[in-house]
């Protein structure tokens, strides 16, 4: 028998699935709370049993979209043994990954409006900057670049990323647009790691 206690993670599992699909397709601003639920398949006291309104749910959908996307990014770009292939790796995939529908609407196109600017960055680098430092760290390790404060390197990083997504996103011709923002990151690490090719000469 199913517990309270598991009635209720299914109940705010099935809500944050609900929501993401319709937020996907549509934008957070064209979907009623009462669709929500009604594709859910639960009442409208569980919704705000579980969140305090429309945006707190979304707020919860950007958290698992962010988790899913860095865990893909994790699995597939981090498992490269060449450090330096797998950083470039992952920035490559976090722009392909932006234009995917659900990336490109709920978390570039939404979620600064919706939760604002803050909040929107805290969320991204949760997720995204601990990967961005252990890709940085690989590679000063593996000696493709030279040694530094990761740190600051890794928020230089993410901000550059995350305005090519930005840029993506709002794109006329996104794939026109990602092929250019990925030969100027492609240039980008080339410069960062050009110091170590130079010793390594």
């Amino acid at each position: 028998m199913e517990t309270r206690q598991g009635r209720s993670g299914s109940t705010r599992a099935a809500l944050v699935q609900a929501a993401r699909a319709l937020f996907a397709e549509r934008g957070f601003a064209a979907v009623g709370t009462e669709e929500i639920v009604a594709r859910a398949g639960v009442t409208r006291g569980a919704l705000y049993h579980h969140f305090r309104d429309k945006t707190d749910l979304f707020r919860a959908v950007l958290e698992e979209v962010e988790r899913d996307l860095s865990e893909k990014i994790a699995t597939a770009a981090l498992s490269d043994p060449d450090p330096w292939r797998a950083l470039g790796a992952g920035c490559s995939m976090f722009l392909d990954a932006c234009r995917e529908p659900e990336i490109q609407q709920i978390a570039l196109l939404d979620a600064p409006s919706v939760l604002g600017w803050e909040e929107w960055r805290e969320i991204d680098a949760r997720y995204g900057l601990g990967l961005i430092k252990l890709g940085i760290q690989n590679a000063i390790d593996a000696g493709a670049l030279p040694p530094q404060p990761v740190d600051p390197l890794a928020h230089v990083l993410l901000g550059a990323l995350d305005e090519a997504a930005l840029l993506v996103a709002r794109a006329d011709d996104p794939a026109k647009t990602r092929a250019e923002v990925g030969a100027t990151l492609d240039r980008l690490l080339a410069a960062l790691s050009a110091p170590s090719r130079a010793r390594s000469a």
